[in-house]
């Protein structure tokens, strides 16, 4: 399949990768950035543009990767009468394409993709479409991306982005915010790596709630307060301990 991306950041990149592997034809790259889509052209041997450009006549499908609250301005210009056109915002409704084609969806891959990944990990998308051809063509071609697709509705595909939200973007900042606090005590943060590795294993095949550990579950008083103690030093973090202790112990 003849495929046209939209747009040069991570998701796009990755995305592009991804289809150039599967043996698809990427033939036009579109950016804000015409440099940056020079480069990504240049690695799939396609043809590139601006914003202003034309886009490619020959492509079957454009998949248009660009920031959720870009879309709207990026769109204005925009205009692919029949041909099948997708965006891959978590957040957007598949009804922002409607000015752009008379055939458009989602093709939201649930995963943290970044340019800079050497190896692409396993992304399940969730796909939908404004009418049943436009999704059979797309579930075809998702099919072809990964062994996980799923149709979701924009009001199911918004909840799974807060909970992706949750899980990833939320959980990460832990992490920023435990390292900012080992570096301060001047204990090593590395030592902790092994354990975040092995809570995230545990859910591989289990329930987040049936894992949970901790002196909160417990209700180790005693040790909260030594916890809370030394906290007394950061106050933002100690808000932080204490609202997540409340949250385990109060479910």
């Amino acid at each position: 399949m003849k495929v046209g991306i939209i747009g040069s950041g991570n998701v796009a990149t990755v995305l592009g990768r991804l289809i150039h592997q599967k043996k698809h034809q990427v033939v036009q790259v579109m950016s804000q950035h015409i440099d940056h889509a020079k480069l990504l052209a240049e690695e799939w041997g396609a043809n590139y543009t601006d914003f202003d450009g034309i886009p490619d006549e020959s492509a079957d499908i454009y998949i248009i990767a660009i920031a959720d609250n870009a879309l709207n301005d990026s769109l204005i210009r925009l205009s692919l009468y029949n041909k099948p056109v997708f965006h891959t915002a978590g957040s957007v409704s598949k009804e922002v394409l409607k000015a752009v084609s008379r055939n458009y969806g989602v093709l939201y891959p649930l995963q943290s993709l970044r340019k800079e990944m050497s190896i692409i990990p396993s992304i399940p998308f969730l796909i939908d479409a404004n009418n049943e051809e436009t999704l059979q063509l797309l579930r075809s071609f998702a099919i072809e991306l990964s062994n996980e697709v799923m149709i979701a509705s924009d009001d199911e595909r918004i909840k799974l982005h807060i909970a992706a939200v949750i899980v990833s973007n939320f959980t990460n900042h832990l992490y920023a915010i435990a390292e900012d606090f080992c570096n301060k005590e001047k204990v090593n943060f590395n030592l902790l790596k092994p354990l975040i590795m092995e809570t995230a294993m545990r859910i591989k095949e289990l329930s987040p709630a049936t894992v949970q550990t901790g002196p909160a579950l417990r209700k180790d008083v005693v040790t909260l307060d030594k916890h809370l103690k030394i906290l007394t030093a950061h106050p933002t973090l100690r808000t932080t301990y204490l609202r997540l202790t409340d949250s385990i112990m109060n479910p």
